[in-house]
């Protein structure tokens, strides 16, 4: 859908590369990305990772806005912070130094994306093995990562766990 909309082209004219492109675009501008990283990580040329970033933020302005508002209020604030309000100091971020502050910049976007996630993710984890031990399943939850979570499930408990995960997962924080 996202390269529909910046290729401004009807989803089934959408190629592998165009939706490649667009979602490196899609993640890595959020996280703060330049025309160079993008250039990088794609097969475009400097200029047309820019028109790229460009056009993105054209059909997506409010990301931009969200983006800047991030980058004022750490400013102002000295940190940022998750939805669940755990927050990350950036001193930097008013740093007289270019590549420090920029960097810092970067970190005042990511850390209330990620940090939500992990937020998110460890109450669906608390609320999912809180369930779990009271219905006295024997199933297990064994690793998370990112924004998964890996179960080890006996025969007999797949279809109850496969419907506990679809229940708990998506309302482990209501937005």
């Amino acid at each position: 859908m996202t390269a529909s909309k910046i290729f401004g082209i009807p989803r089934d004219e959408v190629t592998s590369e165009m939706r490649r492109n667009a979602k490196t675009v899609n993640f890595g501008v959020v996280y703060g990305m330049s025309d160079y990283g993008l250039e990088q990580a794609t097969n475009l040329s400097r200029e047309e990772a820019s028109q790229f970033i460009a056009l993105y933020f054209e059909r997506y302005p409010r990301v931009k806005e969200y983006l800047e508002a991030t980058k004022e209020r750490a400013r102002k604030l000295g940190y940022v912070q998750t939805v669940m309000g755990r927050r990350r100091f950036i001193p930097e971020i008013n740093s007289y130094n270019r590549m420090i502050r920029e960097a810092a910049e970067r970190m005042a976007i990511n850390a209330p994306v990620q940090g939500s996630s992990a937020d998110i993710i460890k109450v669906a984890m608390i609320n999912l093995h809180r369930e779990m031990e009271r219905r006295k399943l024997e199933s297990r939850m064994l690793l998370q990562i990112h924004d998964e979570l890996l179960f080890e499930v006996t025969e007999d408990e797949v279809e109850e766990m496969k419907s506990l995960v679809a229940e708990l997962m998506p309302h482990a924080f209501e937005l």
